[in-house]
């Protein structure tokens, strides 16, 4: 097993898969690696193995879920307990009432849930659950922003959408972008002249933008949505699909004491297995069907083997002071991506960071796009070369998981970035 070099056996796949995909994939930022994507073969800890018999530290943790890093014994072992007894069912299972029972009881803004099957079903649905409520059409989001891959959200977008040049997709009616109302990242100013002069139904927002690189909230710039939000009666919506369970257990609500209207949530709660969630104050979450007139349905909801991985990495994170150690392992290794020798600025939110070069500061999607991303490119191909796999567009966040949590791996990882720094 090596760490790093030519893939010949994933350029021979790669081949193949243009052949039957467009573009040669089925999630457009994995053709972002460089001349072509490597096809992992499995995963274990920190590492993710490769077809060509190649290994990498991972810091994308498939954009995010693995926090426990790669095959987690105890999520396994609870997965294959579930399997050994069915998979599907189409009825109610008893997993998904445990798993929104713990939920629940790490984040206060919720109070029911309704589970999907991605966090694009969950931001759909809930945009569909703020105009059910309110009775009102328009939704504000901001520049930037990623809500997945449904028609209201590929407005303005962030993540792969910008990084393949379109942030407003084709396909989109006229009538659509004529509900999304765009501000700014950051910009209260912006916010408060449209929910005085528009009927807005809610503001979705990333409590921290993981999908434009990563991007923090100013000072007060949540708790201004807030109170805005009050005021002009309309609903607050956290996007914490990337956020939950990540910043704290509590999710970007609970580090940054600001409490939604509605949540939508992802990833970690599925402990790798496909996942959403739509979470509220009961009296708009029982507007769904059956109880209510917005509908929503999915042979997948609630799928018992994603309830049980959710359910089981959960339990990990409460035991284990799992994000305590991934923040201290984000710490250890921006503050080495912070003495490569060329203009840049690191943004850091626990254990999800970026780095830009050639940039000054980035508060906003603007602003981010004006970093090189050559010079970006330029360097994930050096780490992987050397080992280290971060995500291949810039409009990603490096994420940290339990598994870097060993001096090994972070010294491994330290070593490649000094290695990687030169001709950048």
């Amino acid at each position: 097993m090596v760490k790093g070099g030519t893939s010949i056996l994933s350029e021979n796949i790669w081949k193949d898969a243009l052949k039957y995909f467009a573009g040669g994939v089925n999630s457009p930022v994995r053709a972002a690696v460089k001349p072509s994507p490597f096809y992992s073969l499995s995963g274990k800890g920190a590492y993710i193995y490769t077809e060509d018999n190649k290994r990498y530290i991972d810091y994308v943790l498939g954009y995010g879920p693995l926090i426990l890093g790669h095959e987690n014994e105890y999520v396994k072992n609870k997965v294959i307990e579930q399997i050994e007894k069915g998979w599907i069912f189409g009825t109610p299972s008893k997993s998904e009432v445990e798993l929104a029972k713990k939920i629940t009881s790490h984040m206060n803004s919720v109070e029911k849930i309704r589970f999907v099957n991605s966090g694009t079903e969950a931001t759909m649905n809930a945009i569909r659950l703020a105009r059910g409520f309110t009775k009102r059409e328009k939704i504000l989001k901001f520049n930037g922003n990623y809500h997945g891959a449904h028609d209201y959200a590929l407005i303005d977008a962030g993540s792969a959408a910008t990084e393949f040049g379109v942030p407003d997709s084709e396909g989109i009616p006229k009538e659509v972008l004529n509900t999304v109302v765009i501000c700014e990242y950051n910009d209260l100013n912006c916010v408060e002249k449209k929910l005085k002069t528009e009927e807005i139904a809610g503001v979705i927002v990333e409590p921290v933008m993981g999908n434009m690189g990563v991007v923090p909230p100013n000072e007060n710039f949540l708790k201004g949505l807030r109170e805005l939000t009050r005021t002009y009666n309309s609903l607050l919506i956290f996007d914490e699909v990337i956020t939950g369970f990540r910043l704290s257990l509590a999710g970007a609500q609970g580090y940054y004491g600001v409490s939604a209207d509605i949540t939508t949530l992802g990833k970690i709660i599925g402990g790798g297995f496909p996942i959403g969630a739509i979470g509220g104050k009961r009296e708009i979450i029982d507007m769904f069907t059956p109880s209510g007139k917005v509908f929503n349905a999915g042979t997948f909801n609630a799928n018992p083997v994603s309830m049980t991985a959710g359910l089981a990495t959960i339990e990990v994170l409460e035991r284990e002071n799992v994000i305590e150690k991934t923040v201290s392992v984000a710490k250890s290794i921006a503050e080495e991506l912070d003495n490569i020798p060329v203009p840049h600025v690191i943004n850091r939110v626990q254990n999800m960071f970026q780095i830009f070069f050639g940039v000054s500061k980035v508060t906003n999607a603007t602003e981010a796009k004006k970093a090189n991303k050559d010079q970006y490119i330029k360097f994930h191909i050096n780490m992987l070369n050397n080992g280290v796999f971060i995500p291949p567009s810039q409009y990603e966040s490096i994420f940290t998981s339990l598994a870097h949590y060993d001096d090994y791996v972070i010294n491994e990882t330290i070593d490649a970035i000094k290695k990687s720094r030169s001709g950048i």
